[in-house]
């Protein structure tokens, strides 16, 4: 993984709840974040429960690298979106403006607790399809952007070994968010990956959330182990 082709973009704890329908019970579960990269999620849950671990590609680099390349990237981010702002729907945060504020705070909420959550293990240098944890780690596995969001890059075999492997260190529920693509239309994977869960004997829901930032961005994929 190479920083430069990396674009820095964090959400919040408000974002993840919204997103994955998480209640305050679910807080204190033992959590790990796939993919967090420099989401505030781990810094903010970490204050009420030490059990979250979060992983990324990105945290093999150092604090100062990837403040680098937040600086380096979140003006173009900000002026894209400006310039596309009707692809968005604005309820949850209300306006260009304050969507660039929580990303900011949250990516910067971040490194400050990177170097201390790397020497708690809460940031570890993991990355899809293949974990480092023995099986059943975890009581709750989420993932934010990244499957299904890149369909088009990633491909089917690929979501397929990432989704068995976070149910394999999972001993209760995997949740995925969204289930679109970047062109906002429904990943041509899902059906797929829905039938291979259902032939595992998993039961699947797909949930509606509160939550909708791209247009038609707001159902949730819900595995339920047991």
């Amino acid at each position: 993984m190479k920083l430069e082709n990396v674009v820095p973009w964090g959400r919040n704890l408000q974002e993840y709840k919204d997103m994955f329908e998480l209640s305050s019970e679910d807080l204190k579960l033992k959590i790990l974040g796939c993919g967090d990269g420099p989401s505030s999620f781990n810094y903010e849950v970490s204050k009420i429960n030490s059990n979250v671990i979060s992983i990324d590609p990105i945290y093999q680099f150092t604090k100062d690298e990837i403040q680098k390349r937040i600086d380096e990237t979140s003006l173009i981010v900000s002026e894209q979106i400006k310039e596309n702002e009707n692809n968005f729907v604005w309820k949850n945060i209300k306006c260009v403006d304050e969507l660039i504020d929580i990303r900011l705070k949250a990516m910067s909420n971040f490194i400050k607790d990177f170097d201390n959550g790397k020497k708690e293990n809460r940031y570890i240098h993991n990355e899809l399809p293949i974990l480092s944890f023995p099986d059943n780690s975890f009581d709750l596995v989420l993932c934010s952007h990244f499957l299904f969001l890149y369909s088009e890059h990633i491909n089917l075999q690929f979501h397929i070994d990432s989704i068995l492997e976070m149910c394999r260190v999972s001993k209760n529920e995997v949740r995925i968010f969204p289930l679109i693509d970047l062109k906002n239309n429904k990943s041509e994977h899902l059906d797929y990956i829905l039938d291979i869960l259902k032939d595992k004997g998993f039961n699947t829901q797909i949930v509606k959330t509160k939550y909708e930032f791209q247009k038609l961005g707001n159902e949730l994929l819900i595995i339920k182990l047991n």
